[in-house]
C-alpha cells in the first residue's frame, strides 16, 4: 500500500530508501548529497562499482548501511551527472528501475520502503507522469511504500492529508 507522506525522508523508519541517480553520479545534489553525508562510504563504493561495472540507465545498485538499512540507487537519469542538463531522467529509465526495485524488495525481504517524488527534481520529470509508474510497480506490494511528496526538512514524516 502506498502512503503519501510529508516530512524529511532521512528521518523515515522504513527499512529501505530508494532514490534516483545517474549511472556515474557524484552524489553532490539533493537527496543523493544528503545520503552521502549520512553514509560517506556509499558514494565511494558507488564510484568503485560504476568504474568496474559501467552501469546503464534503468539499472539499480543497492547499498547496505551500518544500521541495517538498504539504500536502492535507481539509475533514472542519463548522462554522467544527475545535475547536468543532459542528465535528465526518462520515463523508460524510471519504469525499468522501478521494476527492478520491486524485484529487489521481494527477494531481499524488505518490510518497507521510502522514496521521494522520484526523478522529478534533478531528473526533471513531471510528477503526474512518474506517480502512475510508482503506483503500477509498487502499489500492490504487501509492504508499506512511503512516498515523500512534500519535503519538510527535519520533520518526522506524517501521512499527507488531502
Amino acid at each position: 500500500m502506498i502512503h503519501e507522506m510529508e516530512g524529511d525522508i532521512l528521518l523515515t523508519t522504513a527499512q529501505s530508501i530508494a532514490h534516483g541517480i545517474s549511472p556515474n553520479d557524484h552524489f553532490d545534489a539533493g537527496l543523493a548529497l544528503a545520503l552521502r553525508e549520512m553514509w560517506p562510504s556509499m558514494a565511494k563504493d558507488f564510484r568503485h562499482y560504476a568504474h568496474e561495472a559501467h552501469p546503464k540507465p534503468g539499472e539499480l545498485w543497492s547499498y547496505r548501511t551500518i544500521d541495517g538499512r538498504t539504500i536502492y540507487n535507481l539509475m533514472t537519469q542519463d548522462g554522467a551527472y544527475a545535475s547536468a542538463s543532459s542528465g535528465r531522467a526518462s520515463l523508460p529509465n524510471v519504469n525499468h528501475a522501478l521494476k527492478q526495485l520491486r524485484h529487489e524488495l521481494h527477494i531481499n525481504g524488505m518490510s518497507s520502503v521510502a522514496l521521494p517524488r522520484l526523478a522529478t527534481g534533478a531528473g526533471g520529470l513531471p510528477w503526474s507522469e512518474v506517480k502512475p509508474l510508482i503506483e503500477h510497480h509498487l502499489g500492490d506490494l504487501p509492504i508499506p511504500v512511503y512516498v515523500y511528496v512534500t519535503y519538510r526538512k527535519g520533520e518526522v514524516g506524517k501521512k499527507r492529508t488531502p
